[in-house]
């Protein structure tokens, strides 16, 4: 499980722009107005070998009433819970702030490494300004300039040697003959509901308070002959003065129940189908080549007709197009309706990520595949693919000899997956599909 880097602060201290430096993307919007990022972000990196998962917080606006403080103390909050290691970022150049000191004093309270971060160091005349963070009570802070890229490198050494040792062997939820599935989704969607209806008891703490549950919790069951481990995820706890949905912080418990897992189930409301949050969930759940299940909760609040299933499938697959992969179950964990069918989905995927196809019939299908649908030719030059193999499984993964892995468009791949699943299922979980061209590829 990688180690989860949060980085918090006040607003416009430049978060996101060393959020950015520090992956290498620019997945994070950029803005000089206060509270610009309205979402967490997250991002996978490595520096020297070691990978981690970096978290932006951001700055978090409220309608029209920005309560700041609160907001950012909120952060601090979610990083000591759910962190690894945190960065408390400080722009150099306006110096220390009460808002400063306040997250400092809560952050001293964490056992978690915390690494003070003087950001804005943009030129040697603010060099000087970095003595003054000392004063915060946090040790020697690394003077960094997001902009430029100035000291990232050793602020980079910092994550790296403050690192927590690996887990030891056990540790994790999976284990032999036991199918770990996390219950991730936004707060109050009915997991915990879910996971007490599958228990037939009130193992979890159900209200209707958003974020009842605050930590992951694991849960060993047998169900019909079949082990599993339920991992129940829920968002934070909102303040009554805060009135947008402070859900967003429970992205990194949804996180790290991925990284733990078989098969993640993205629970929705159905009163409200799929939320931005969603979408961000169920895109990690796929980069991280974990199966997936959707299940739309509350579905006995939905006033149907004939055509409403249909409806709300169409919607989901639209929104959520690139995992269209990964079954729907429509339940009610109030009423226990369709409940019970989420362990028999959870082991049809587990069953397609460990599913081995042999070399010839995948060959067999590939050829086909070329010879219905050739790719086009690009400046002159024609894919062709030699032969494919099966390597691994969970995900399944494929790999294509080709003549130049640079004549595959994104297009061609994604038909090939497709033709892939119609030949052998794989419902429920990722493809990985590599290309592998012959050494003159540069020539």
């Amino acid at each position: 499980m990688k180690p989860i880097v949060a980085i918090v602060g006040r607003p416009n201290v430049g978060k996101s722009a060393l959020f950015n430096r520090l992956i290498q993307k620019r997945l994070a919007i950029v803005d000089r107005i206060p509270g610009v990022t309205r979402d967490r972000l997250y991002g996978d990196t490595e520096w020297l070998g070691k990978e981690f998962t970096l978290v932006d917080t951001g700055g978090l606006l409220f309608g029209e009433e920005e309560i700041m403080s609160s907001a950012t103390l909120e952060q601090a909050e979610v990083a000591m819970a759910e962190a690894d290691i945190i960065l408390l970022v400080v722009d150099a150049q306006a110096g220390v702030t009460a808002g400063d000191e306040a997250v400092a004093d809560r952050l001293r309270q964490a056992r978690k490494p915390i690494i003070l971060v003087g950001n804005k160091v943009d030129s040697p005349r603010f060099q000087e300004n970095v003595y003054d963070l000392y004063r915060l009570g946090l040790g020697e802070p690394v003077a960094v300039s997001a902009m430029h890229g100035s000291g990232t490198g050793d602020l980079l050494d910092e994550i790296v040697s403050s690192m927590p040792s690996a887990p030891d062997a056990g540790t994790e939820a999976s284990e032999e003959g036991r199918a770990a599935v996390a219950l991730v989704g936004q707060p109050n969607v009915g997991k915990s509901s879910i996971v007490n209806s599958l228990l037939g008891w009130d193992r979890v703490i159900v209200t209707d308070v958003p974020g009842t549950t605050r930590d992951a919790i694991d849960v060993h069951c047998e169900i019909d002959g079949s082990r599993f481990t339920f991992i129940d995820t829920a968002g934070m706890r909102r303040k009554a003065k805060v009135k947008a949905p402070l859900e967003r912080f429970s992205v990194i418990r949804s996180l790290r129940a991925v990284d733990r897992c078989d098969v993640a189930v993205l629970v929705l409301d159905a009163t409200q189908g799929v939320v931005e949050q969603d979408t961000k969930i169920a895109g990690y759940v796929h980069e991280q080549g974990r199966g997936l299940v959707i299940v739309i909760n509350k579905w006995d609040l939905v006033e149907k007709d004939t055509y409403t299933m249909a409806k709300f499938t169409d919607d989901i697959r639209d929104q959520l197009s690139f995992v269209d992969y990964a079954p729907l179950v429509f339940t009610s964990a109030l009423t226990k309706q369709r409940v019970n069918r989420i362990p028999e989905v959870v082991l049809g995927v587990v069953d397609q990520q460990e599913k081995r196809v042999a070399t010839a019939a995948l060959n067999e299908v590939v050829d086909q595949a070329f010879d219905h649908h050739p790719p086009p030719a690009f400046k002159g030059k024609r894919l062709k693919i030699y032969y494919a193999t099966q390597p691994a499984t969970k995900p399944p993964t494929f790999i294509f000899f080709v003549n130049n892995s640079r004549l595959v468009h994104f297009s061609y791949k994604r038909y090939l997956e497709n033709r892939l699943r119609a030949a052998f299922g794989f419902e429920g979980t990722p493809i990985w599909i590599k290309f592998r061209g012959r050494g003159n590829e540069g020539q």
